[in-house]
């Protein structure tokens, strides 16, 4: 998978999000890339999987959807109105990096639907050997408490007791 095709899976998990932060930054030559390299069926493809989010959006029984990341309303007639200002990124830079957080956070809650969190969960490979572990915790146990001090200083510390006095 490239990085181009891993961008538009992405898109395709949360394509209202994906439009707030990275889209609305594209250049018109930047979407006319992006719309060469998917092909015709790849644009409609996406026009779908953000057609799709945009009712589910709308259909929102309380009149409002959070999204796992971003809030999504309507106003009177229906349309989804502009973000709140701190959902609004200030520069592509930012956007890039919102986008990368929110995919990253998905991951690491779990959420991300493509991996085999099970897989990993249940592999031994990815434990620490109880070996290790066992070596690690000895180590612990048989560490003394110690502070550092260095000779230069030892002479000049007669009469200290540590506790700071006011």
């Amino acid at each position: 998978n490239s990085p181009a095709d891993h961008g538009r899976h992405q898109m395709e998990k949360d394509p209202l999000s994906y439009d707030r932060l990275i889209r609305r930054f594209q250049s018109a030559a930047e979407r006319e890339a992006d719309g060469k390299r998917k092909g015709y069926s790849g644009v409609l493809e996406a026009d779908l999987w953000r057609s799709e989010a945009k009712i589910d959006a709308l259909s929102a029984d309380s009149g409002e959807k959070e999204s796992r990341e971003m809030s999504y309303k309507r106003n009177a007639n229906g349309e989804i109105v502009a973000e709140e200002k701190d959902e609004v990124p200030s520069s592509k830079e930012e956007g890039e990096w919102r986008w990368r957080k929110q995919v990253e956070f998905r991951f690491l809650k779990g959420d991300d639907v493509d991996f085999d969190y099970r897989a990993v969960d249940e592999s031994e490979g990815y434990d620490a050997p109880e070996e290790a572990r066992d070596i690690q915790d000895q180590w612990f146990e048989e560490e003394e408490e110690e502070t550092f001090i260095p000779e230069a200083q030892v002479s000049s510390l007669k009469g200290q007791t540590g506790i700071q006095d006011f």
